[in-house]
């Protein structure tokens, strides 16, 4: 295991450095010039030269992009040009949002896609089988932004308007369906944050990675045994992530059905049913098990995609994560975001495609890691 994870990680420089190479490089020859997109009607001739200049754009690329790689190694991904804050720091504020997002997301998508496909599956050419398709292509039909703003009325706008008996929702049992829309609360840097953290630093000391840290809501409303803040940041993640996980799950599902159905046809589970053993055995201890290694490559990728960032989602839902940031640099032709955004994007997709070649071999004991 110790050789396969350092020749993989060892195998994943080159990558990330060849797409460092093609980013850099697109980012340069596409047209449009940072100094016009940030000044605008201000930019002038001399303004734009002193601009370049400073930035260090008035460099050949290989030139620019061997200064680049030197920062890269020491851990300093640039100066944000539209931002005006170093890319490190910007990525510390915004990736803990999209990363509790994308978890959320693929959880949801998970739980509810991996049991309709096995379901769809066993009760193949059924009313269950017809009405699980169905809705699995509906789901991966329907546009993220549409999704996003049908939620938002139904729970958001909707929903507390509505009466039980002359009583508001929110006052019933059944309040839990007014779900809020918008920005997720943050998490204050207070005693409990310190104390976990081991932390004497005051708030004027924080460290981009504290920020990094302290950005991850729900996880850190846990540890610090902040109920409150915990049941509040999870109601206002519940939206964005059906939204985003939607499609997932229907992939996942049709997926997961498509391979069980192989599965089940194959000589290994007839043998089990003869032997008799139960059906649930059969199915979910045999079949399922060797069903999953494509349904682990789709939830790996989807994970992937998913942490370059959901841009319409979080432009509905108003979250700054790197998705909106993405979309915003690349407007701005703010080539030191888009640098910083693909190669965390990057390092993302090499550490996922990790994770699921390591669960190949727990789930198939023929895949050696060796």
């Amino acid at each position: 295991m110790t050789k396969f994870l350092v020749r993989r990680l060892a195998l994943s420089i080159p990558v990330l450095l060849g797409i460092l190479v093609v980013t850099f490089t697109l980012g340069r020859l596409i047209p449009g010039d940072p100094c016009l997109a940030q000044l605008g009607e201000r930019a002038t001739d001399e303004i734009c030269d002193a601009f370049d200049k400073r930035y260090g754009l008035d460099q050949p690329i290989p030139v620019q992009f061997g200064y680049y790689i030197a920062n890269v190694f020491r851990g300093d991904l640039g100066l944000s040009l539209s931002f005006q804050v170093p890319v490190t720091d910007l990525l510390a504020e915004r990736l803990p949002t999209t990363i509790e997002l994308t978890f959320a997301a693929i959880v949801f998508a998970t739980i509810f896609g991996v049991p309709l496909g096995i379901l769809s599956a066993y009760k193949h050419n059924t009313s269950v089988d017809v009405i699980t398709m169905i809705f699995s292509n509906v789901g991966v039909s329907m546009p993220v932004f549409w999704l996003g703003i049908i939620l938002i009325i139904i729970f958001s706008v909707w929903m507390p308007d509505v009466t039980l008996f002359g009583t508001p929702i929110e006052d019933t049992p059944f309040g839990f369906l007014v779900l809020p829309s918008g920005r997720p609360p943050s998490v204050r840097f207070d005693d409990r944050f310190y104390a976990v953290y081991n932390l004497v630093a005051e708030p004027s000391e924080v460290k981009p990675w504290m920020e990094f840290i302290s950005r991850f809501t729900i996880f850190n409303a846990a540890i610090t045994l902040n109920g409150d803040l915990f049941i509040e940041a999870f109601r206002h993640l519940i939206l964005p992530a059906v939204a985003v996980g939607t499609i997932p799950l229907s992939i996942i599902a049709r997926m997961t059905r498509s391979s069980l159905l192989e599965s089940l046809n194959q000589d290994y589970v007839r043998t089990a049913r003869a032997k008799g053993l139960r059906e649930r055995t059969v199915v979910v201890g045999h079949a399922v098990r060797n069903a999953m290694l494509p349904v682990v490559t789709i939830i790996g990728l989807n994970f992937g995609f998913l942490i370059s960032g959901a841009v319409l989602t979080e432009t509905i839902f108003r979250l700054t994560g790197i998705g909106k940031t993405l979309f915003e640099a690349i407007t701005a032709r703010d080539y030191t975001v888009v640098q910083g955004v693909t190669l965390v994007t990057a390092i993302a997709f090499v550490f996922i495609n990790l994770i699921v070649d390591i669960t190949y071999g727990y789930l198939d004991p023929r895949v050696r890691l060796e």
